[in-house]
């Protein structure tokens, strides 16, 4: 096991633990100060359990989105670090640093290769002061679910701009969606300090453990709403996009903070 999964495996023991509510308060204040969180939407730092809790934490005021079909949204809070066209295989973690989006997908999505290349993709990275669920950026029907053990390196700028095929190199749980026989995939991306990825659909995926078997679970017509909540990082990380040519017009919001519910792009 590498030392940025041992070090996440302690970090995550500590975040998920329940102190006493004195000393709990102090740790959850403290840090909602330190990352400057927003909590307009959510509770008071202090009425969460755990520093895990606070993490995760969910929206007690829901956001509004376009239902408009063509239109996808922000599956998250996060910063779009890079997006744009795949050049053949190609995808940028950021820029001046690139890998393969095959060896991102793995043996496991061969069939569709021809059909994600050329296409776009686009890259969110949710910061730990940043809401740390994700949900559906439009209707579709869940295909595959792949999880891929890895490293769990950091994915913020610093890390994205020395360390080669990170993305690659990192656990991962890669979605395969259809809507309307369009295809794309939403790409979970571990990182250091994120003890578990966890998807609300699929309690069989424990990410975070000492194995390197890939694991594949493949569905029949599981119906995904807009909007829904999918799951949650145990801190930040990162998601990709990336749809098959010629389907969508991404909107340019490179180097911008979004949030979940705004339009990020829209089908043909």
């Amino acid at each position: 096991m590498h030392i940025t999964n041992i070090i996440s495996q302690y970090f995550g023991k500590f975040a998920s633990k329940e102190f006493p509510p004195f000393f709990q308060r102090i740790v959850n204040n403290s840090y909602a100060k330190l990352m400057k969180l927003d909590l307009k939407e959510f509770k008071k730092a202090k009425f969460y359990k755990s520093l895990n809790a606070l993490f995760t934490r969910e929206l007690i005021i829901q956001r509004e989105f376009d239902k408009d079909e063509k239109i996808i949204i922000s599956p998250t809070d996060s910063l779009i670090t890079q997006c744009g066209k795949i050049e053949k295989d190609i995808a940028l973690q950021i820029k001046g640093m690139e890998y393969s989006v095959e060896e991102l997908l793995t043996y496991y999505c061969k069939d569709n290769y021809e059909r994600v290349k050329n296409g776009e993709f686009m890259n969110f990275y949710l910061s730990p002061k940043d809401y740390h669920r994700y949900h559906a950026p439009s209707d579709f029907i869940l295909k595959k679910l792949i999880h891929v053990p890895g490293k769990l390196y950091p994915v913020n700028l610093k890390y994205l701009n020395k360390e080669l095929d990170l993305f690659v190199q990192n656990e991962r749980v890669i979605l395969e969606c259809e809507q309307e026989g369009k295809l794309f995939y939403l790409v979970y991306v571990g990182a250091l300090n994120v003890g578990q990825m966890v998807f609300e659909f699929e309690p069989r995926v424990e990410t975070n453990i000492d194995t390197a078997e890939i694991k594949v679970y493949e569905y029949d017509n599981i119906e995904i709403s807009k909007g829904e909540c999918m799951g949650y990082f145990k801190m930040g990380s990162t998601v990709v996009m990336i749809w098959e040519k010629d389907i969508i017009d991404l909107d340019n919001l490179l180097n911008q903070d979004v949030k979940f519910g705004q339009k990020i792009a829209e089908y043909k």
